[in-house]
């Protein structure tokens, strides 16, 4: 079996996508990228997250051809792809439905420095305008406008975060969850105070040494 690791730690963060209410149903997607292999690990399409088995990942070289599995891969894969061949850094994708991040991209608004933790994004999460999901034009406006940010807003749809592994981009994901709920809640009580670029420029070089750092 191909990938072994890598689809256990997406069956893993499949469920953890759930019980941290990132999504519902079987909303959103994970993938994973061996560059060594040049293999992509993606979840399948339609599959419950807590029914999701080893053998229900799918495997697909970087243009999109299954090499191993009997499922299809997420209708989301063409962006997963997309971000694969765009951005060196990036080795996995984390797409969810959150609430409060969904709720700001159907505003089309962008996600500002409201809480230093946007960080985890950069110095805020840009917006890609609505295409249709699991088309390339979507896949096209998610690598154009993430840029070099870790996170970005899919207009009327949703979030994508993006790391070196999959932990990370989860962990992103989560925080950018957060941000966003806060944004939403200080919004109701009028103008929230939005942190300055060069403050974030701060936070982001001291987001680099945050952590056990091996």
């Amino acid at each position: 079996m191909l990938m072994l690791e890598e689809r256990a730690e997406l069956v893993k963060y499949g469920k953890k996508l759930v019980e941290a209410g990132l999504t519902s149903g079987t909303g959103g997607n994970l993938s994973i990228y061996n560059r060594e292999t040049n293999l992509v690990a993606v979840t399948p399409s339609g599959v419950d997250y807590f029914d999701t088995k080893l053998e229900d990942i799918v495997i697909t070289d970087i243009d999109g051809k299954v090499v191993e599995g009997d499922k299809k891969p997420t209708s989301e894969l063409s962006f997963h792809l997309g971000l694969y061949k765009s951005r060196a850094d990036v080795n996995a994708v984390v797409h969810t439905h959150s609430v409060y991040a969904t709720t700001i991209a159907c505003m089309g608004l962008e996600l500002p420095a409201v809480h230093y933790m946007v960080a985890f994004s950069g110095n805020k999460v840009p917006l890609a305008p609505y295409a249709t999901f699991g088309t390339q034009e979507l896949a096209d406006s998610v690598a154009e406008n993430i840029g070099d940010y870790n996170a970005v807003l899919l207009a009327n749809h949703g979030l994508v975060t993006v790391s070196g592994n999959l932990p990370t981009a989860f962990s992103a994901a989560e925080e950018i969850e957060f941000v966003a709920r806060i944004y939403c809640q200080a919004k109701s009580f009028g103008q929230p105070n939005i942190l300055p670029d060069d403050e974030m420029a701060k936070v982001v070089e001291k987001f680099k040494w945050y952590g056990q750092k091996k």
